[in-house]
């Protein structure tokens, strides 16, 4: 796991590389390519501009504010991050976590990573790390009192499942660093220690996350919209154990690669979701481990 960070050296040495910076407006064509720039601008999409609104920082890893695409504005607002940074520790493989009181606090960002408000939750509706890695937590704030206090609107999460080769943005709000990579591929399985996830997402080697990233959003760059989320990379090469998952084949193939991340896929959530913004393990076509 990107593992919760406690060692204050490391923080201080880390700390000092900054918050990489978002996406940059595009820069005007001259004018004698001007009709060249028309053509290519109406051929490739408009890319959305990432940033740090709507993430937030946890005490020990990183998070988003996220909806549903069916969301309403009156729902209470969600708080998505990683099972193994929960403050109750990491689940048990196997175990589910479901509509567990909660207090947890969340520093949430603006879009230059500056701390706005401070949210808080008022049950963990959903925590696991069998087959994903996801910690989901109610707030007792909705959508619409968070954009009218503090002008920020949540992520939304992609109902699709993402695709290799796509560009995308890992969203550390503990860090307030942005990592720019694409989808490398995905992993059948990704074992790490006692747990196991499936059709994990797999980085190229430029989003070189560490501890502290865990829980953060990773964005498409071409949608805004969030396909996953970070958890995990092999730090030594060591094969399947903590902190340095492999990755194993439908033919039961081990692949060791080190200094590779990961993340877990996140449409899987949203047909768990129903009326009023409850996780519904129940729900036509949630596939989420249940309790």
């Amino acid at each position: 796991m990107r593992k919760p960070l406690v060692a204050a050296l490391f923080a201080l040495v880390i700390a000092g590389a900054g918050a990489a910076p978002a996406v940059a407006a595009p820069v005007p064509a001259p004018a004698e390519h001007a009709a060249a720039g028309r053509a290519s601008a109406e051929a490739a999409p408009t890319l959305k501009a990432v940033d740090f609104a709507g993430t937030v920082a946890l005490s020990n890893c990183s998070g988003s504010v996220v909806r549903m695409p069916a969301s309403e504005d009156d729902d209470p607002a969600l708080v998505l991050s990683n099972g193994h940074c929960l403050e109750t520790g990491f689940p048990a493989a196997g175990e589910v976590i479901v509509d567990r009181a909660s207090t947890r606090t969340f520093s949430l960002l603006n879009s230059a990573g500056t701390k706005v408000a401070t949210l808080r939750a008022s049950k963990i509706a959903y925590g696991t790390m069998t087959d994903t890695d996801i910690s989901i937590y109610q707030l007792t704030s909705t959508y619409a009192q968070i954009k009218s206090s503090y002008g920020i609107n949540a992520l939304t999460l992609n109902a699709a499942r993402p695709t290799a080769g796509t560009a995308i943005k890992v969203v550390s709000g503990y860090w307030k660093r942005i990592y720019s990579c694409n989808i490398d591929g995905f992993a059948y399985r990704l074992k790490e220690g006692a747990w196991t996830w499936k059709d994990s997402v797999r980085y190229t080697s430029a989003c070189n996350t560490i501890g502290g990233t865990s829980g953060s959003p990773v964005i498409d760059t071409a949608t805004g919209k969030v396909v996953a989320v970070n958890n995990t990379g092999n730090e030594d090469g060591a094969r399947c154990t903590e902190n340095n998952p492999c990755e194993v084949d439908a033919n039961g193939n081990v692949t060791v690669r080190q200094g590779i991340n990961y993340a877990q896929e996140t449409y899987l959530i949203v047909p768990c979701v129903g009326l009023d913004n409850k996780i519904d393990l129940s729900r036509s076509g949630c596939t989420l481990p249940k309790p």
